[in-house]
């Protein structure tokens, strides 16, 4: 697995605040990775010292193997930082909007041409191209700003909270779009304080408090490391006490639960992998169970949130 962004006791203080508290991190290469936290949990402040406008007051951070201390011009190439509030210039066309970043990456006046063209049909604006990006609605220029990240085709995409302000339809739009650019290569950090924004795209979470990194990795694992044991739930046609009689006696079946209304239902703990679930439903059928519905539940990020940073407990 290659590490694209890692730090190392990353630490910044404002004054006598600790923003940062000796943060250590790995983000793999290809991750949608949900940096997830209450405002002002020191998220910005992270993604501001990956993108090189903010130095830490000590420790290290590392993008693409460049040192953000020391290789300043090599990180901001690996880079496409979108932060959560950009300004425009007046009277500025959309495309004259990724016309400037991309001559202030160099990138020649030929290529930028059908450079401009392509990041517009990617982000679904061509047919604003000539449009003032004043005029633009709120969806429609962070769409722009993310076009703008992509103009010298970096690695790594840093996002603050993308979804900021945007109607229900249009964070549906980023979330595919994002989705669409894992596919192509990017790496993407995201940070949002609302979790169910992260819920559907993220492979990997990192959860920082109070500037304290408390859990970070791929999803499953992180939920599994909270609750071991998941939970079933099963709904039957059949006798109750017989299925749960014959469920409770199997390996790993932590605790068993019926209930008759409104519909016979049966819910039990378990603490095996995938292969002993569908040994445990082929068991279930054969005693003559008329199942019609089997399904685990699944914790939240709400409720991963709350259990890491010991707010509350999760549901058994």
């Amino acid at each position: 697995m290659t590490i694209i962004v890692e730090t190392q006791n990353l630490t910044r203080i404002y004054g006598k605040t600790i923003a940062l508290d000796q943060l250590t991190l790995a983000i793999p290469e290809g991750a949608i990775y949900g940096f997830i936290g209450p405002n002002g949990a020191g998220k910005t402040t992270t993604m501001r010292i990956l993108t090189t406008l903010l130095l830490p007051s000590s420790g290290e951070a590392w993008v693409a193997g460049q040192a953000v201390r020391k290789n300043q011009t090599a990180v901001r190439r690996m880079v496409g930082f979108m932060p959560d509030f950009f300004g425009v210039y007046d009277r500025m066309k959309a495309w004259e909007y990724l016309d400037f970043f991309a001559s202030a990456y160099e990138i020649a006046p030929k290529k930028r041409i059908s450079l401009i063209d392509e990041l517009l049909a990617l982000v679904d604006l061509s047919h604003k191209r000539d449009e003032y990006v004043m005029g633009l609605s709120r969806g429609m220029k962070q769409r722009l700003s993310l076009a703008r990240t992509l103009v010298h085709n970096p690695p790594l995409l840093i996002l603050d909270e993308p979804a900021s302000g945007l109607d229900p339809r249009a964070r549906v739009e980023l979330r595919e779009l994002l989705k669409e650019l894992r596919n192509m290569g990017k790496t993407i950090m995201i940070s949002s304080h609302i979790l169910t924004e992260l819920a559907e795209m993220c492979t990997h979470i990192g959860i920082v408090d109070r500037g304290k990194l408390l859990a970070s990795g791929d999803v499953a694992t992180i939920m599994r490391s909270i609750q071991p044991h998941r939970t079933f739930e099963v709904h039957l046609l059949s006798d109750l006490g017989a299925a749960a009689q014959a469920i409770q006696a199997l390996p790993g079946v932590l605790k068993v639960e019926t209930q008759e209304n409104p519909k016979p239902m049966l819910s039990f703990d378990y603490e095996g992998n995938d292969q002993g679930v569908s040994a445990l439903l082929t068991h279930l059928i054969a005693t003559g169970a008329a199942v019609t519905h089997f399904a685990g539940q699944t914790n939240n990020l709400e409720e991963v949130f709350l259990r890491v940073t010991d707010q509350t407990p999760l549901a058994p």
